[in-house]
C-alpha cells in the first residue's frame, strides 16, 4: 500500500511533472490566463492520462517495441478527441477558449512519458495511479498559476469579479482604494515567472531538490 500511495503523493510535490520533471510547460504558459481553463485543461489531462496509462498497460505484452510510439500516440490520440467532442457538446464556448491546445494534449510530454516509462512496465491498477498522480501534480501547478493570473490580470475568479467593480465612475472594492489589474499577469512570460517563484518556493522549503 505503501508503495501505491507514493505512485499519487510523489508527483504532488518532490516528483512533480512540471516543476521537478520540467515537463507540461507549453501548457502552463498557454491556457492559464483563466483559472477555468486551467482547471477544465487539468480535469482533461486527468482523464486521458488516467485511462491511457490503462490502456497501454494491458496492450503491453502484445504491443511489438518498433511500433510502440504509434501505439501509443494512436491511443492518446482517441482519448483526446473524445474529450475534444465532450468539450464541444458541453462547454463550448470554453472549448474556443482552449482551442488548439486541447488537441496539442497528444504531444504532451508527460503523457507520452508514463506511457513509455511506466505503462509499458506496470500493472494496469499501478498504471492508473501513477496517472492520476502526475495528472494531478500537472494540475495543482496550472490551477495555482492560473490562479494568480486571473486574480491579479483580470481582478476575476472563474469569471467573477472579487477586488471589486473596476470601471470608472463605478469604482468599488480595492479599485476604489487606487489598484489596478496588472495585465501583464495575462501575457505567457508571466506564467512563466510564476512557475519560477513556485520553482523557488518547493526548492527553499526541500534542499534535497536543489540540482548540484
Amino acid at each position: 500500500m505503501g508503495k501505491d500511495s507514493k505512485l499519487i503523493l510523489d508527483p504532488l510535490a518532490d516528483n512533480n511533472p512540471i516543476t521537478i520533471q520540467v515537463l507540461g510547460i507549453c501548457s502552463a504558459l498557454a491556457i492559464t490566463a483563466e483559472l477555468e481553463a486551467s482547471i477544465v485543461m487539468s480535469i482533461s489531462v486527468l482523464f486521458v492520462l488516467g485511462i491511457g496509462n490503462v490502456v497501454i498497460s494491458l496492450m503491453r505484452n502484445i504491443i511489438p517495441s518498433k511500433i510502440r510510439i504509434i501505439v501509443q500516440l494512436i491511443v492518446v490520440a482517441t482519448l483526446v478527441i473524445i474529450v475534444d467532442l465532450v468539450l464541444k457538446a458541453f462547454a463550448y464556448e470554453l472549448s474556443k477558449t482552449l482551442s488548439v491546445f486541447v488537441g496539442l494534449i497528444i504531444t504532451n510530454c508527460i503523457i507520452m512519458g508514463r506511457f513509455e516509462a511506466f505503462a509499458l512496465g506496470n500493472g494496469p491498477w499501478r498504471s492508473f495511479l501513477d496517472g492520476i498522480g502526475n495528472s494531478l501534480g500537472y494540475a495543482i501547478i496550472l490551477i495555482i498559476v492560473g490562479f494568480f493570473r486571473e486574480l491579479l490580470g483580470s481582478g476575476t475568479l472563474l469569471g467573477h469579479p472579487v477586488l471589486g467593480n473596476p470601471i470608472p465612475g463605478e469604482l468599488s472594492g480595492l479599485y476604489a482604494l487606487g489598484y489596478e489589474n496588472n495585465g501583464f499577469m495575462l501575457l505567457s512570460p508571466m506564467a512563466l515567472i510564476v512557475v519560477g517563484i513556485i520553482i523557488w518556493v518547493q526548492r527553499s522549503r526541500n534542499k534535497a531538490l536543489i540540482e548540484d
